[in-house]
């Protein structure tokens, strides 16, 4: 496996695990946990954190820059914080020195995984707004918009681990997106919402919320809202078991970091959805992690 290192660089040890890294497209803290699910909590302490970002493509962006989303302590120096999760890598990786600075110039996580460390890249995603022609598809051997907005497993039977090679993945999950739906769920048993459903049916923009008033309110109430929050937590349930699934896949020596890009509104303050909202349930996140062996 060959390593780049350029003069001055600072001697980096390959890899050794394998990476993977899954996000659950608008899945909010408390619909994860109000799920239970078995097998992801297995890999470790289930967390509550905050997304950097409110919208897909941007969160994506910082996730792909290396910073997970943060956990918020106080009387903390934001570059203390953000070395000691840099330096996390290294145990996620099996590789030592890991810091922000390794990242420089490019200053994007799936480069220095395929130039410095010798990994190979790949990219599997849910949602348009991250096609392969955008700017994320940058440093990835294979970057893929896959076929159903909500089918992770189809994610998981795709995947091809090497021998020589660490292999990172990245999997942006769609089923936690509205409209929730699983893959067997026949489109016309989707929930239509007047307003955003003419949106979502292109996937080319997502979700977008917004303060709920005037002749729209009558299509948010508190039955519908309930609805759509249970049909996450669903989700969730669901995505569990491919979990699983995926655990009896991947070789041995595999980090899995499992998270969000940020979460959702249901009703709360009058929003719904996600995007130009400024609200707790918005950012808040769930994130678990470990080394299966």
């Amino acid at each position: 496996m060959k390593v780049i290192q350029k003069p001055g660089d600072k001697i980096v040890r390959p890899g050794k695990n394998n990476y993977i890294l899954i996000i659950f497209d608008s899945c909010r803290y408390d619909s994860f946990m109000a799920a239970k699910p078995k097998t992801m909590k297995k890999l470790g302490k289930i967390e509550k954190r905050w997304s950097y970002a409110s919208w897909t493509a941007p969160s994506h962006y910082n996730l792909l820059t290396g910073l997970l989303p943060h956990s918020s302590p106080s009387n903390v120096f934001a570059s203390d914080y953000y070395k000691r999760d840099f330096l996390k890598y290294s145990e996620r990786l099996g590789a030592e020195g890991i810091e922000f600075k390794s990242l420089i110039p490019k200053l994007y996580f799936p480069s220095f995984l395929k130039d410095s460390l010798g990994y190979r890249t790949h990219a599997k995603v849910s949602l348009p707004v991250l096609n392969p022609k955008t700017i994320l598809n940058n440093g990835f051997d294979t970057y893929k918009l896959m076929e159903h907005h909500n089918d992770m497993r189809a994610m998981v039977r795709e995947m091809k681990f090497s021998d020589d090679q660490p292999s990172f993945y990245l999997f942006n999950v769609g089923e936690t997106h509205y409209p929730y739906a699983l893959i067997d769920e026949p489109p016309e048993d989707w929930p239509r919402i007047s307003g955003v459903h003419g949106v979502f049916k292109h996937l080319d923009d997502q979700v977008v919320g917004g303060k709920l008033k005037g002749k729209v309110e009558k299509f948010f109430d508190e039955t519908k809202m309930e609805m759509l929050r249970q049909r996450q937590i669903r989700a969730v349930k669901h995505l569990d078991k491919v979990v699983e699934e995926m655990f009896d896949i991947v070789p041995k020596n595999t980090w899995i970091t499992i998270t969000a890009d940020h979460g959702e509104c249901f009703g709360e303050g009058g929003y719904f959805g996600h995007g130009p909202i400024h609200h707790d349930k918005v950012f808040e996140v769930p994130f678990v992690e470990g080394l299966l062996r």
